[in-house]
């Protein structure tokens, strides 16, 4: 069964500023370059031909390019962090396609999405890391920014 998610690529100069994020955080596994992105919907274990409608269905969105960037810096899981990312600064294109691959998803017969919509790009994963260390981190980071970039 593959396991299926719906997501921007982060283009080359983008990834580079990112990836000079890395390091500096006991407990931090750093995601590699080459699989930064944003997800757009998470779809998870689905079978063969479910799997091949979703991918027919999306093949059809057809939506005008828009402009994005990446600005500051977080973390998921408060009183015990698991994740690192930076994030997207708002763009309601962006809102407007991850609804839509939304309804797509749902009309096909797959579960709502229960998670509020939060775009970012996954860092690192954080094991054992202690919340002074991720505060630390993070305050000398918080004013991250990327130039903007052309998606679509």
């Amino acid at each position: 069964m593959p396991r299926l998610f719906t997501a921007l690529e982060i283009p080359r100069d983008a990834a580079l500023s990112l990836s000079l994020l890395r390091g500096g955080l006991p407990g931090a596994r750093w995601l590699d370059v080459e699989n930064y992105h944003i997800t757009l919907r998470f779809i998870g274990d689905v079978d063969g031909p479910t799997a091949d409608e979703v991918v027919n269905a999306l093949d059809r969105v057809d939506r005008p390019s828009f402009s994005l960037s990446l600005s500051g810096m977080g973390s998921f899981g408060a009183k015990k962090p698991h994740s690192i990312w930076a994030g997207v600064s708002a763009c309601s294109e962006l809102m407007a396609l991850q609804a839509e691959i939304e309804r797509i998803c749902q009309r096909i017969g797959l579960a709502p999405d229960t998670r509020r919509f939060s775009p970012h790009v996954t860092l690192a994963r954080l094991r054992h890391a202690r919340v002074s260390d991720v505060v630390s981190y993070l305050s000398g980071r918080g004013d991250f920014r990327t130039e903007s970039f052309d998606v679509g």
